[in-house]
């Protein structure tokens, strides 16, 4: 089937290119029976206008960089997928880029991005990068950020509070007496590992106590199952919290290799919920984050951005409920 152009929708409106072109691109200069006459040829044709030739036309690109580090592709699927749903909605393009540790850093892909001449940036990145969004923002670049809570000149940001929800957590194992409680450090996601670190300490400090529980992993130590499995053969506790899904499994594999009872004798939670966490026997209890609302939300702050829109909410958090399984008590 012979691909139609706007040279078929002129032809059969009867009009130039450039009216064809100002109709599409929804100029205000072409008069009402002009436009419709154009209008019944585009819907008769089926023409579909190209989205790059239009984005050249009103000097933007139609599309939205993504920027995300490859070590969290596990748990930001359904937020690239809450992104592309709102993304078709609005007629834009997700343009994925990635941050791959000792190969490319945050300044390296935004140079990609500017050269790439999107129409703004959502980045999704546990690490905090005021600097970078700055430089990049001086391109009048807007920017959502997924995951931190920040905003400034151009920059807004959609998070979860994991400070809020480790300090619940906290709380309540130390209401009922249990105050042996560790972090495991994340070394892949420093800035949620610190914010786990902030609720647990606001939670010892609410109740006169002082947490000293959190498991930083010695540099020669490859993996949090390595570092574990020998910690736990001299070291006890009531409750240990990871961040990721894979290491609260660490976890628990390390605890039943030390004859560590789960979670008769140590209960076990992680803060990102994934689909692996029900698969894991036993099932890992953990916080059931918004993922695909993530993304849904900083494409639609996006869109307001592009689009000139009240800006008010540059900060928007979105909640979070517990989800307790097997590993820890009811």
């Amino acid at each position: 089937m012979k691909r139609v152009t706007i040279y078929d929708v002129a032809k059969e409106a009867g009009v130039s290119l450039a009216t064809v072109s100002r109709v599409i691109n929804g100029s205000n200069v072409v008069k009402g029976p002009t436009r419709d006459r154009v209008q019944a040829a585009v819907d008769k044709l089926g023409y579909k206008p190209n989205a790059i030739a239009q984005g050249l036309a009103l000097q933007k690109s139609t599309t939205i960089a993504m920027v995300v580090p490859e070590a969290s592709f596990t748990y930001t699927g359904q937020v690239i997928n809450g992104m592309i749903d709102v993304a078709k909605i609005y007629n834009y393009n997700i343009m994925l880029h990635t941050i791959t540790a000792g190969i490319s850093d945050l300044n390296s892909v935004f140079e990609e991005v500017i050269k790439s001449h999107v129409d703004g940036v959502v980045l999704y990145s546990d690490k905090q990068a005021i600097p970078e969004l700055e430089a990049l923002a001086r391109y009048n670049i807007p920017i959502v950020v997924i995951g931190q809570k920040i905003s400034g000149e151009r920059i807004c940001s959609v998070y979860v509070d994991i400070c809020k929800a480790v300090f619940e957590l906290t709380t309540k194992y130390l209401e009922e007496g249990k105050d042996k409680i560790a972090i495991i450090e994340d070394r892949k996601n420093q800035n949620a590992c610190m914010q786990m670190i902030e609720g647990a300490e606001k939670a010892f400090k609410a109740k006169g106590k002082k947490f000293n529980g959190f498991l930083e992993i010695p540099s020669e130590v490859r993996t949090s199952y390595a570092f574990l499995s020998r910690w736990l053969k001299k070291h006890k506790y009531d409750l240990m919290i990871g961040n990721r899904d894979s290491q609260a499994m660490a976890i628990v594999n390390a605890a039943r290799e030390n004859d560590i009872r789960i979670p008769e004798d140590m209960e076990v939670a992680c803060v990102i919920d994934t689909k692996y966490n029900s698969m894991m026997r036993p099932q890992i209890s953990s916080f059931s984050i918004p993922s695909y609302d993530l993304g849904a939300v900083s494409m639609r702050v996006m869109t307001k951005m592009l689009q000139n829109e009240d800006e008010s909410d540059k900060v928007i958090e979105l909640s979070y409920l517990f989800t307790p399984r097997q590993t820890t008590r009811d």
